[in-house]
């Protein structure tokens, strides 16, 4: 451990700078072309076995020559600045502090750490944000890559996360019935029954499920009253969680 804290530590500047070029190139969903073009320059300067980009768009980047593979996975893509005015820095320059940035897969391979008879895949993947798991669905698919254990870099506050309890978008569509804004009586306003689903969206969050609940909130899956079959892993995963991320 300490052999690679004093590599890391080594590598500081050059992490440092990498990092802010990531963060210097817009990178949204469907966008990430020059975060992925980066990332392989970073990858070859590296010393990587090889590094390409698969037809999906994500980098990938090789160490070692076994024919089994342990994944290192991050994915590259961002969501909307929003507002830039609400930034107190400029999203694409960010700034630096006196907090370490560590980095792994170059170091495994000058301090001998590769295992015998497997290789490194560092994976920078794309459309995370709107397409949660098609980029790995596409290496493994597509690729034909399929690693003995993939490292996901997703934050888990240092701890390991042994589970998730899956992710699900839907789409509610509302109609109406448009008149002139003098008679509205006349017509069917979609917008006001929006409204009323987008109060019952925050209800689902928010409420509890005792039985004064007209709506009860999403912590009812932790209760075998409502959730018989699967209370358990429930409780194990945590409740789940919903909101409007669009309108």
């Amino acid at each position: 451990f300490d052999e690679i804290k004093k590599a890391s530590e080594g590598y500081l500047p050059q992490m440092t700078k990498f990092l802010r070029d990531l963060i210097r190139i817009p990178s949204e969903s469907c966008g990430e072309e020059g975060v992925i073009r980066r990332t392989i320059q970073e990858m070859e300067a590296l010393g990587f076995d090889k590094a390409e980009i698969d037809p999906e768009g994500n980098a990938l980047g090789w160490m070692g020559t076994g024919d089994k593979i342990i994944a290192f996975d991050g994915h590259i893509d961002t969501v909307g600045i929003g507002n830039r005015s609400n930034w107190e820095h400029d999203p694409y320059e960010g700034y630096e502090t006196d907090e370490i940035i560590y980095g792994r897969a170059k170091i495994m391979k000058e301090l001998g750490l590769i295992p015998k008879g497997y290789k490194i895949l560092v994976t920078a993947t794309v459309q995370e944000e709107d397409c949660d798991g098609l980029c790995w669905q596409y290496i493994h698919n597509e690729d034909k890559i399929t690693p003995e254990f993939v490292v996901s870099t997703e934050p888990t506050d240092g701890g390991i996360y042994r589970g998730h309890r899956g992710r699900m978008e839907i789409r509610v569509d509302v109609k109406g019935i448009s008149c002139h804004g003098s008679a509205p009586e006349r017509g069917d306003n979609a917008i006001y029954k929006m409204a009323d689903i987008l109060q019952e969206v925050r209800a689902l969050n928010e409420n509890g499920c005792g039985p004064e609940t007209e709506i009860k909130g999403l912590v009812k899956m932790l209760e075998p009253e409502f959730n018989r079959e699967h209370y358990e892993d429930a409780r194990f995963l945590g409740r789940g969680t919903c909101t409007t991320s669009q309108i």
